[in-house]
């Protein structure tokens, strides 16, 4: 089983890319999460953007107890309530609100808000977050803003996501203030739809192979 992380900065140990994940069916949420563990990717965001993502969550949480199954696109106080209950372990928001951000400490659960500018960077850090999503990566100026936020702040840490690919990937993970980067391309809808777990397994071992 693995170890259940316990800060936003835990969530960077646990492999290079973070799987970001939409279920459908929320039958295909264990087997899944099992192929993209057997590729080496054991923390998986299940984005709550489908009927069936909070069911999903309390799946893989329940039956693929070597993944550390987190909750993404939180938006609201609800939402973040109800992936703690239905078995997240950590949650993972698009951008961070104070109610949001409230929201998501007061469930115990470690957590990547979502910020896009230095401001909204500098406005979580006065709260001592230094373990951040960076969303959308790509249209916010990628891996060369990034870069540049290392100077003045270098105590923070980011996921990115949002137009990262395998082929980018490698610069964003070049990056001394990248702790790791969030991938949808692991889990294409096509390969999930026929149940190519195989395929999905070797997606994520590529994946996993894209160290620091």
């Amino acid at each position: 089983m693995t170890t259940v992380p316990r800060s936003g900065e835990d969530l960077f140990s646990l492999a290079p890319v973070m799987p970001v994940v939409v279920v459908e069916k929320a039958e295909d949420a264990a087997p899944l999460a099992r192929a993209l563990v057997a590729g080496g990717l054991p923390g998986i965001e299940v984005t709550l953007r489908t009927p069936a993502a909070l069911e999903a969550i309390e799946r893989i949480a329940r039956e693929v107890p070597e993944a550390v199954v987190g909750a993404g696109t939180v938006v609201n106080t609800e939402q973040a309530e109800a992936a703690a209950k239905a078995g997240a372990r950590f949650l993972v928001s698009p951008g961070c609100t104070p109610d949001l951000a409230r929201a998501m400490t007061d469930t115990g659960l470690p957590s990547l808000p979502g910020v896009a500018t230095v401001s909204e960077a500098m406005a979580l850090l006065e709260q001592g977050v230094t373990a951040l999503k960076f969303f959308p990566a790509e249209a916010s100026g990628g891996a060369r803003f990034l870069k540049s936020l290392n100077g003045p702040l270098p105590q923070v840490r980011f996921c990115p996501t949002g137009g990262v690919t395998v082929q980018n990937a490698p610069d964003y993970l070049a990056l001394p203030n990248v702790g790791c980067v969030g991938g949808s391309w692991l889990t294409p809808a096509g390969l999930v739809a026929g149940a190519r777990w195989d395929d999905i397994t070797a997606l994520a071992r590529e994946a996993s192979a894209l160290r620091h």
